[in-house]
C-alpha cells in the first residue's frame, strides 16, 4: 500500500503544535490558579516543618546508674540505654517531665492538698488482762491437810462467802484448845487477886492473837476438829491447786479467785507518740470475738518503763466488764482519740514519700511537670497526714506512682551535672597504662586486664575489670597479646578503656 507524504507532514504538524500549547500553559503564573487557604495545610505537616529537630546529648543507664555514653549501648543485663535529649530539661531542680501516655502507663492519680479535721488517734495493740487489784488469794497461814473440796475446778464462778474447802490442822486444834482454857481460867479469876487476873488475861489476849495472825479469829469458838475456808470475793477461780488429802504448807495457796467485773487492757504505745496520751483519756477497743462492738475505756495508768527492743511503753486501760464479755487473754485493737477539732492543712498519707532522712511530695506543676517539694510533717491520721510547712492549700500533689516518678526525677537531678557537650570524652580524667587482656566479657561489655603499675593513680600491677566505650574497642585483640590502652575515670568506681594500641605502636596522648 502507498502512503500518502502530505498526510504525514499534516500529522507531525498537528503534534507539534499540541505539545507547544501544553508547555505555554504550563508556563503561566502561579498566580492564575486559586492558592490554597492556610486551613488546607495538613496540620501535622505545618507542625512538622515548624518544629526544629530534638537535639540529642547522650545515652544513659536504664537502671539509673551514674553512666551515659554517647552512642547507643545495652547495660550488662542487655538493657537499651535511654536517649536524653536537651529539651527534657534535666537541669531544673529535679524537675521531671512525663509524656501523657506515660502518665496513663504509670497510672500516675494526684489529690489536692485541703483543710480538714485530722483523724490523729493513736492506734495500738493489746490484750486484756485480769485487774490485778480484784485478785484474792486463799492461802491458810498454818500447816494441814484438806478434807473436803467444795469447788473443784478451775474457772469455776464463786461468790462471797462460799465454801471452798475444809481443812484439819492440829495446829489451828491446839491454839483453839488453848484459846479455851485460857478463857476458863480468866473466869475463874474474876474473884481472884488483881495480880491473878491480869495474868489470866494475858494468856487468854496471846491465844487470841495468835489466831488473828493466821486470820482465823472467828474459829476460836470452834468445836470441830476441821475448819472451812469461804471465797473472799464474788468472782471466777482462776487457779486451783487443792487436791481432797494434800498437805499444806504455811503460806500455799490453795485458790486464786479474780473478779473480773472490771478487767485491764494492756496496750503497747510506741515511743514516739507517748507525748499524744495523757491519763484519763477515753479510748475504744475492738477485740477479734466480737468486731462490730466498740469497747469503752479510760487511760488508768502509763508505765514508767520502756521496752527498748520494741520501742515501746505499756499502757493500762480499765474497762467495765459486767456483761462477761472479755475474757483475760483476748487480743485487742487500741484506740485513743488524740485528736482536735481544728482543721489542718492535710494530703492523703500515700502522697508522702519518706526515706527517714526527708519527707517530700510530688507537687504537680502542670504540663506534664513534677517537682520533688521538701515538706514537714505533722499529725498522722489513718488515711492524711498533715503538712505544717511545704504546701498550701490547693496544691496539687502525686498519691499514687510517685515512687516512680520520684525515682526518675533524682536520676535527672544528678545527669544534671553534665554539660550538653561530648559528656563522655571531654569532662573525665584520662590515664595511660600497658599491660595484656586476660578476658572479655561481650556481655557485659566488659574487659579483664592485667596491668602494669600507673604511677598517676598509685595502683600496682594487678588484674581488675575495665568497661569498654564500645564493643568495637576491644576488637581484633587477643587475651595474652601485650598492649598499651587509654582509659577514663568517669567517677564512684567507674574506669571506662576508650583506645587499644598493639604493644610497639605509640598510643595517643591526651590530657
Amino acid at each position: 500500500m502507498t502512503r500518502n507524504p502530505n498526510l504525514a507532514v499534516g500529522a507531525i504538524a498537528v503534534a507539534a503544535a499540541l505539545g507547544l500549547g501544553y508547555w505555554t500553559g504550563t508556563q503561566r503564573p502561579m498566580a492564575a490558579a486559586p492558592a490554597p487557604s492556610a486551613d488546607a495545610v495538613p496540620p501535622d505537616a505545618a507542625s512538622d516543618s515548624a518544629k526544629p529537630a530534638r537535639k540529642l546529648l547522650y545515652y544513659r543507664n536504664p537502671m539509673g546508674l551514674p553512666d551515659t555514653s554517647p552512642v547507643p549501648k545495652k547495660d550488662s543485663m542487655g538493657m537499651d540505654y535511654i536517649a536524653v535529649y536537651e529539651d527534657d530539661e534535666p537541669g531544673d531542680a529535679g524537675v521531671v517531665k512525663v509524656s501523657p501516655a506515660r502518665v496513663q502507663t504509670l497510672g500516675v492519680k494526684t489529690a489536692r492538698a485541703d483543710m480538714r479535721t485530722l483523724d490523729a488517734a493513736v492506734r495500738a495493740v493489746g490484750r486484756i488482762d485480769i485487774d490485778e487489784r480484784r485478785t484474792h488469794e486463799v492461802a491458810p497461814r498454818f500447816e494441814g491437810w484438806i478434807e473436803r473440796l467444795y469447788v473443784n475446778a478451775t474457772g469455776d464462778p464463786v461468790r462471797k462467802g462460799q465454801a471452798l474447802f475444809s481443812v484439819y490442822s492440829p495446829e489451828l486444834l491446839s491454839a483453839q484448845k488453848e484459846l479455851r482454857i485460857a478463857e476458863t481460867l480468866a473466869a475463874a479469876a474474876s474473884t481472884a487477886d488483881p495480880a491473878a487476873r491480869e495474868g489470866a488475861q494475858r494468856l487468854v489476849d496471846a491465844a487470841r492473837e495468835r489466831l488473828r495472825n493466821w486470820n482465823m479469829a472467828g474459829a476460836g469458838t470452834a468445836r470441830s476438829a476441821s475448819t472451812t475456808f469461804v471465797s473472799p470475793a464474788n468472782g471466777v477461780v482462776v487457779e486451783k491447786k487443792a487436791v481432797e488429802g494434800m498437805r499444806f504448807a504455811p503460806g500455799t495457796t490453795i485458790f486464786r479467785i479474780a473478779d473480773l467485773s472490771s478487767v485491764w487492757a494492756m496496750a503497747d504505745i510506741y515511743e514516739q507518740d507517748l507525748g499524744r496520751i495523757k491519763l484519763g483519756e477515753t479510748a475504744r477497743l475492738i477485740v477479734d470475738a466480737f468486731p462490730d462492738r466498740r469497747f469503752d475505756a479510760k487511760i488508768d495508768y502509763i508505765y514508767p518503763t520502756l521496752n527498748a527492743a520494741t520501742r515501746t511503753t505499756p499502757v493500762r486501760l480499765a474497762l467495765d466488764n459486767r456483761d462477761g464479755l472479755l475474757r483475760p487473754g483476748m487480743f485487742a485493737h487500741v484506740e485513743v482519740a488524740t485528736g482536735s477539732a481544728a482543721p489542718r492543712l492535710t494530703v492523703p498519707a500515700s502522697a508522702v514519700i519518706d526515706s527517714g532522712e526527708r519527707q517530700v511530695v510530688l507537687l504537680v506543676l502542670g504540663e506534664g511537670k513534677y517537682k520533688p517539694q521538701p515538706v514537714t510533717l505533722g499529725l498522722r491520721g489513718a488515711d492524711a497526714v498533715e503538712i505544717r510547712d511545704g504546701l498550701e492549700a490547693g496544691d496539687e500533689v502525686v498519691v499514687a506512682a510517685n515512687f516512680l516518678i520520684d525515682a526518675e526525677s533524682n536520676l535527672k537531678a544528678a545527669l544534671s551535672t553534665f554539660t550538653a557537650a561530648d559528656t563522655a570524652a571531654a569532662s573525665f580524667p584520662v590515664y595511660h597504662a600497658t599491660g595484656s587482656i586476660d578476658a572479655v566479657d561481650a556481655a557485659s561489655n566488659t574487659v579483664s586486664m592485667n596491668h602494669e603499675p600507673i604511677p598517676a593513680l598509685q595502683w600496682p600491677a594487678m588484674t581488675m575489670d575495665f568497661g569498654l566505650a564500645s564493643p568495637e574497642t576491644a576488637k581484633g585483640l587477643l587475651p595474652g597479646e601485650p598492649v598499651t590502652f587509654e582509659f577514663e575515670d568517669r567517677g564512684n568506681g567507674e574506669f571506662v578503656i576508650t583506645r587499644f594500641d598493639k604493644a610497639g605502636t605509640s598510643a595517643r596522648k591526651e590530657h
